[in-house]
């Protein structure tokens, strides 16, 4: 019997586009396609197929989230941005998964400005990780495999 090829989507949200530019400061050196190309890598070790997706626009992310619920996806890695705070739309499409889903923040959202600290899919995803850089894409990578191998 030939074991099925795991399936994992990472969608990044508005202004990750901008990694690498915008307030390194905060959100590290590093581009999007450098962390992309980490990942991908680690996804590779761990026998994962990685999907990337990035949009500044809250429809297309939506649209998005509609469409791998149809592909029938294993987990999710989304790392919102700012619709975080104030998107209910992605909080209503993202309830309906029922795969493992990892929100993560380069930042950690609850030592910033007080409008950052609720997030609208901390109720509704597996697990949120803040504050570890880039190395939280790796941490939701591996946690997400953990649950996918143990189900």
């Amino acid at each position: 019997m030939t074991k099925k090829i795991k399936k994992i989507q990472v969608v990044n949200g508005p202004n990750l586009n901008m990694l690498g530019k915008r307030e390194p400061e905060i959100y590290g050196s590093l581009t999007l396609d450098q962390i992309n190309a980490d990942l991908a890598q680690q996804a590779m070790l761990l026998g994962l197929d990685l999907r990337f997706f990035q949009s500044n626009h809250e429809g297309a992310i939506v649209d998005k989230i509609h469409e791998i619920f149809d592909d029938k996806i294993d987990g999710i890695i989304i790392n919102p941005g700012a619709f975080t705070h104030t998107s209910i739309a992605l909080r209503d499409a993202m309830a309906f998964m029922s795969c493992p889903i990892v929100e993560i923040h380069l930042s950690n959202i609850y030592k910033r400005e007080a409008f950052r600290h609720k997030s609208m899919l901390a109720d509704i995803v597996t697990g949120q990780i803040a504050g570890f850089g880039h190395y939280g894409y790796q941490m939701a990578l591996n946690a997400i495999a953990n649950m996918i191998n143990e189900s």
